[in-house]
C-alpha cells in the first residue's frame, strides 16, 4: 500500500493530465449533449492530446472512457447516444487515466444549465464533504477519521451516504488495498502512512441511501428515485499531510482554505 516518492511523482503526473481532462469539460457547453458524445471527446482529448491511456476502458470488460451519471444514477452510468443532457440536470463523469504504467482517478458533478436551487445544494454539500474527507489524511490519522468527517458533513445537511461503494488505494491497479469507506468512527481502522495513495469519492443522496443495479449490470440508481452527487481526489499522504494528485487550477484556493497541506 506504500509507494515509493518515485512512484508517487509518476502517480502525481497521471492525476495532473487527469485534471486537464476536466478543464476541458469545464470549457465544454453540456447542455443537449449526449453522453456518448462526451465519452468520444474525452476519449479523443486522453489518447491523441494527453498521449494516455483511458484506463476505464476495458477494465472488467467495460466499453468506454468513463461512467457518466445522471441525475437519480448514483454511480457507472454508461454512456449513451440516448441520453441526452438537458438544462436542469445534474451529471457526474468518473474518468481514469494511465501515463507511464500509473493510474489516476477522479469524478466532478457538474450543473447542466440552469439547475434548481436542492440539487444546487446537493452538489456542494457533496464536494464539501469530499474536502472534510481529505482534510483528515495525514500522517498517524486512520481512515475512520475520513470517513466520520464524510459522513458528519452529510448527515449536518440533511444527506444519506451510499455504504455500497467507497475510495481504494490505487497505483499500476486501478483497485488496490485498502478500501476507503465515506462513513465511519474517529480513531479506527488502518493507520495512515507517508506515500499511500488512495480515492477519496464520497456519494450523497438527497433522500435515502438504498441504492438499485439495473439490469444492465453497470447502471445504480437510488432506490427512492432522488437525486445524487459524487466528487472524486486521487491523494497520496505527506510526511505532513496530503497532495491531491487530481488537483484543477480552479479548485487551488481550496488548499488554504481547508488547511491543506500541498
Amino acid at each position: 500500500m506504500t509507494k515509493q516518492p518515485q512512484e508517487v511523482a509518476l502517480l502525481a503526473e497521471s492525476g495532473r493530465l487527469l485534471a486537464s481532462v476536466f478543464e476541458l469539460l469545464d470549457r465544454t457547453s453540456l447542455v443537449g449533449m449526449s453522453t456518448l458524445q462526451v465519452n468520444e471527446i474525452v476519449e479523443k482529448f486522453i489518447v491523441h492530446d494527453l498521449q494516455a491511456r483511458p484506463a476505464s476502458k476495458g477494465q472488467y470488460g467495460y466499453g468506454f472512457v468513463l461512467n457518466s451519471s445522471v441525475n437519480d444514477v448514483i454511480c457507472h452510468g454508461i454512456p449513451s447516444q440516448s441520453t441526452v443532457l438537458r438544462d436542469g440536470d445534474i451529471v457526474n463523469f468518473d474518468i481514469t487515466l494511465e501515463k507511464n504504467g500509473y493510474i489516476a482517478d477522479s469524478s466532478k458533478t457538474y450543473l447542466v444549465g440552469e439547475v434548481n436551487p436542492l440539487a444546487k445544494r446537493l452538489v456542494k454539500t457533496t464536494y464539501e464533504a469530499m474536502w472534510m474527507g481529505i482534510q483528515a489524511v495525514r500522517p498517524g490519522a486512520q481512515l475512520g477519521d475520513i470517513g466520520w468527517a464524510i459522513a458528519r458533513h452529510a448527515k449536518r445537511n440533511g444527506y444519506s451516504v451510499v455504504r455500497e461503494y467507497c475510495g481504494h488505494g490505487i497505483g499500476r491497479e486501478m483497485h488496490e488495498a485498502p478500501q476507503v469507506l465515506h462513513f465511519g468512527k474517529p480513531g479506527t481502522g488502518l493507520a495512515l502512512r507517508e506515500g499511500m495513495v488512495f480515492t477519496i469519492e464520497p456519494m450523497l443522496n438527497g433522500g435515502r441511501r438504498n441504492v438499485k443495479a439495473e439490469a444492465d449490470g453497470w447502471t445504480v440508481v437510488t432506490r427512492d428515485g432522488s437525486l445524487s452527487a459524487q466528487f472524486e481526489h486521487t491523494v497520496a499522504v505527506t510526511a505532513s499531510g496530503v497532495s491531491v494528485l487530481t488537483l484543477r487550477h480552479d479548485e487551488e484556493d481550496m488548499i488554504g482554505k481547508m488547511k491543506i497541506v500541498a
